[in-house]
């Protein structure tokens, strides 16, 4: 099977693993299923960002425990001013458009929320909290990235965000791999010691 394929089987599978979830009504039995296959993708997808021999593989990727109180519903505000960024990553030059914030009330912050600009769109929320660089991933995890299914959907007209899904991008694993990183409207001081974690 060709590289092409073996991604986009990657990229549907990821699709399919969200939809899993969205259809599962306990919130921390949908975080369940996803790490199951997480994990399963991880360990046998010839697409795997982990190299062949990482322990990973075997044991699984570390998480931290599922915590309720870190799933919210927020309404996506629009912005005043649009802002356009490229970002040079292993696709090359991806174009994203600044579409709108997020109020996380119950922690505190604010998020820009990111639409890709390129064929077919999408969702891009990538967060960068306080447990950065110690606990999880330096340059950020993502909480939403449309393009490939992953997200939790909305309910009521607000986007379902459950901090419990944060997940490294594959650059964390594999230097093969260029990633958009969370920029500054994406970053806080706050540490959600939720989801994938070093």
């Amino acid at each position: 099977m060709s590289d092409a394929l073996e991604l986009a089987d990657w990229r549907r599978t990821v699709a399919e693993l969200y939809g899993a979830v969205r259809q599962e009504a306990a919130p921390e039995r949908a975080h369940e299923i996803w790490r199951e296959g997480r994990d399963r993708l991880f360990r046998t997808h010839s697409q795997s960002p982990l190299g062949r021999d990482d322990p990973l593989r075997e044991i699984g990727l570390p998480y931290f425990p599922y915590d309720s109180a870190l799933r919210f519903a927020a309404a996506l505000e629009p912005v005043a001013e649009p802002v356009r960024r490229n970002v040079e990553t292993t696709d090359g030059i991806v174009p994203f458009e600044l579409v709108g914030r997020v109020s996380i009330g119950g922690l505190g912050f604010e998020l820009d929320v990111w639409w890709l600009a390129g064929y077919g769109g999408g969702l891009f929320l990538p967060v960068r909290d306080g447990t950065a660089r110690t606990e999880t991933y330096g340059g950020g995890r993502y909480l939403l990235d449309t393009v490939k299914g992953a997200d939790l959907g909305s309910r009521d007209g607000r986007l379902v965000l459950d901090f419990n899904f944060l997940y490294h991008p594959s650059c964390r694993y594999s230097p093969d791999w260029v990633c958009p990183l969370a920029p500054d409207g994406n970053t806080t001081d706050v540490p959600i010691r939720a989801g994938e974690r070093l």
